[in-house]
């Protein structure tokens, strides 16, 4: 996912430098290249007023200019050389023969056009011409135009020029004004482009770019609302989409996890139950024969009137039988699975046969058993024989520890019954509260417990789904809670 978000990272932080180069510097190119054609146009506009300036002021003088070259008055040609200057901006004008030798000038104008083609042109098709050339080390615009006389003849030409300067400064002035507008216009457009970028998407995708880099397992989902233009709303939900599939996968895959956990811990327990059960079955079936052979002789030679002595030993012989009868009898009680016999009850009555059987039991003898909670039903599924044995031995185990006080309540506690079980004992160790439910582990001193009860308690709980947990109680001593699941179509 962080990946992901790298690289949707990366493409939308270059989005400003792919509008700059796919948009901007088009448009820029695009914008240049016609302020470069209009620039020609309009040079190629001014050439072709500037020559029909000249053209005109050439037409205006030629005819008296053509007379006074045939007759050749020199004062014609002076005055009619002068005139041009009134007429228009010239920067020179001058007359030559028909041999390209100058006859009369004033300005700037060239002293010999012999060499030039486009007198020549002129002179050969009779026809107006003109170009931009060098005279006297000055840059103008210089125009021919033939001197025809009367009899049709091209007496000589008459140039006509004019200072490009002018001309010059126009449309340099005018190129300075288009590179000043166009780079106001590239900034201007670079900085809409960049900051409307940032204001408008840049913003909003870095804000999106730090909610996904905090996306991790468990916490999949998008903290703030979609937000900036359709594109990226689309892009939010999508994400907070897959965000919201990959909270469900991964909370199946860990529900899967938990459920594959706790099958391959029955499936382990149910197999160390079986095998220590037939373990337990074998020694029960071999030890019970003997033990009631020695039960038996006992009580015959009780019978036989032995002295007090004799009989003491036969009491303490037949107390040991009756003990190891117990524990073979807990050892089966114990590992013996039962799952498939499981019914609907009602606990309720179950507890109160329990606390009917614990009152008339000499261990709590001792006790003043008090009880609360059982007036409500409490629906659930259990085998009554092996849940009854389960509330007997934990009861049995609290008289056993109390000094004055057991009591014994129900509750409901989320989905299960919770059957608490406290005493006014001593309590249990923390350090201890683990091991309790292990078998032949007992606080007790040697010979004063099996170590089997709370263990067949444990084994008996993992049969019905539910569980068994020791706190300390409000009595001062152990409280021992076991947890039933409700069964709510009951």
């Amino acid at each position: 996912m962080a990946s992901l978000g790298r690289r949707i990272g990366d493409l939308f932080r270059s989005l400003q430098l792919t509008l700059v180069l796919s948009i901007v510097v088009p448009l820029l190119m695009f914008s240049g290249i016609a302020i470069y054609i209009g620039l020609g146009a309009v040079e190629k506009a001014l050439n072709e007023r500037l020559r029909e300036d000249l053209e005109l002021v050439a037409r205006a003088v030629s005819g008296p200019l053509s007379n006074a070259l045939v007759e050749k008055d020199e004062l014609v040609l002076g005055e009619s050389l002068k005139s041009i200057f009134q007429i228009g901006r010239i920067s020179g004008a001058s007359v030559f023969d028909e041999e390209g030798n100058r006859v009369a000038s004033l300005g700037v104008a060239d002293s010999d056009v012999t060499n030039s083609v486009s007198a020549e042109r002129v002179i050969a098709s009779g026809e107006l011409g003109g170009a931009f050339r060098r005279v006297d080390g000055e840059s103008v615009f210089s125009q021919f135009t033939p001197l025809v006389g009367e009899d049709g003849r091209i007496q000589g030409l008459l140039q006509v020029t004019r200072q490009r300067s002018d001309f010059h400064d126009l449309v340099a002035s005018s190129r300075w004004w288009a590179v000043g507008i166009w780079s106001v216009l590239a900034v201007t457009i670079i900085l809409v482009v960049v900051l409307g970028h940032y204001r408008t998407v840049g913003r909003h995708v870095n804000g999106l770019m730090e909610n996904m880099d905090k996306l991790a397992p468990g916490r999949w989902l998008l903290a703030t609302p979609a937000a900036g233009p359709r594109e990226l709303r689309q892009i939010h939900r999508g994400i907070r989409d897959m965000g919201r599939r990959m909270g469900d996968a991964e909370a199946e895959i860990e529900d899967r996890i938990a459920r594959e956990r706790a099958l391959a811990e029955q499936l382990e327990y149910q197999e160390k139950v079986a095998m220590i059960g037939r373990v337990a079955g074998g020694v029960a079936h071999e030890l019970g024969a003997p033990l009631n052979v020695i039960q038996g002789r006992a009580r015959i030679l009780a019978r036989a009137g032995l002295p007090d002595d004799q009989q003491r030993h036969l009491k303490d012989i037949e107390h040991q039988v009756q003990r190891m009868t117990t524990i073979i009898q807990q050892l089966l009680d114990c590992f013996r699975h039962v799952p498939d016999s499981r019914r609907p009850l009602d606990l309720s009555d179950v507890l109160r046969d329990v606390m009917a059987r614990a009152s008339e039991d000499e261990r709590c003898s001792h006790c003043r058993l008090e009880t609360d909670g059982f007036d409500q039903p409490m629906p659930t599924r259990a085998e009554p024989l092996r849940a009854g044995l389960a509330c007997l031995n934990v009861i049995r185990n609290g008289c056993q520890s109390a000094r004055s006080r057991l009591r014994v309540t129900a509750h409901q506690s989320s989905d299960c019954w919770e059957i608490r079980v406290e005493d006014d004992g001593p309590g249990i160790a923390p350090e201890d509260r683990d091991r309790i439910f292990e078998p032949f582990y007992s606080t007790r001193p040697a010979g004063e417990g099996t170590g089997l009860g709370l263990a067949v308690v444990s084994s008996v709980m993992k049969e019905h789904g539910g569980r068994v947990g020791v706190e300390e109680s409000s009595l001062g001593g152990c409280r021992m809670s076991l947890y039933f699941p409700r069964e709510t179509g009951l």
